[in-house]
């Protein structure tokens, strides 16, 4: 109830930068999670944490010397998330995924996990931040997200070599995941 709380009021005083009223399903968590290869993922990002409800099980997921930060910029959901994993590193722009990964010694991605609402973003910071995310990832990378309706699909298409679409009923609202993979030369579909 705390976290309902928690995004009800966020949604309200920022309805463009958080996409819902309430946290993500179990549901919808298991089915963005299902095609990571764990044993594989030397490097996992999350975009837009919020509250932290895949950030447990990505935690509970991931190799034991896998490395894993967190991208939240809003200061509340930040917080949280400090108070709740204590030990985890969370950068606050999207916009700036690749510097803060240098500036650290990071590896890029194998996995790059998003519960940003692109669909409330002004084209230029959606654009901004999928640029950030193809240059972040490993060649054969994943880049999954969700989002309420299929306006991502054309754009994420032209991006990824492949995508593909699933639909949870069993979330509030019912959501499209988008699971995409670069091809294995790192190189941008359609460019």
């Amino acid at each position: 109830m705390a976290d309902f709380m928690v995004f009800l009021r966020r949604f309200f005083a920022e309805p463009g930068r958080v996409g819902s009223i309430i946290p993500s399903s179990r549901f919808l968590c298991e089915q963005m999670l299902r095609s990571v290869n764990w044993d594989q993922s030397d490097v996992i990002i999350e975009l837009g944490p919020g509250t932290g409800v895949f950030t447990q099980s990505i935690l509970q997921k991931k190799r034991a010397d896998a490395t894993y930060v967190a991208v939240e910029r809003d200061p509340l959901f930040r917080d949280m998330l400090i108070r709740r994993f204590p030990d985890m590193t969370i950068w606050d722009e999207a916009l700036k995924i690749n510097e803060y990964r240098e500036n650290a010694g990071i590896g890029k991605a194998n996995a790059i996990i998003s519960g940003l609402p692109f669909a409330n973003f002004p084209e230029e910071l959606r654009t901004g931040i999928l640029d950030q995310v193809q240059s972040a990832l490993v060649p054969g990378g994943l880049f999954i997200t969700f989002q309420y309706s299929l306006q991502l699909k054309a754009e994420l298409q032209q991006r990824f070599q492949r995508v593909e679409i699933t639909f949870t009923p069993l979330n509030i609202p019912p959501a499209f995941i988008y699971t995409c993979r670069t091809d294995g030369t790192g190189s941008r579909h359609g460019a």
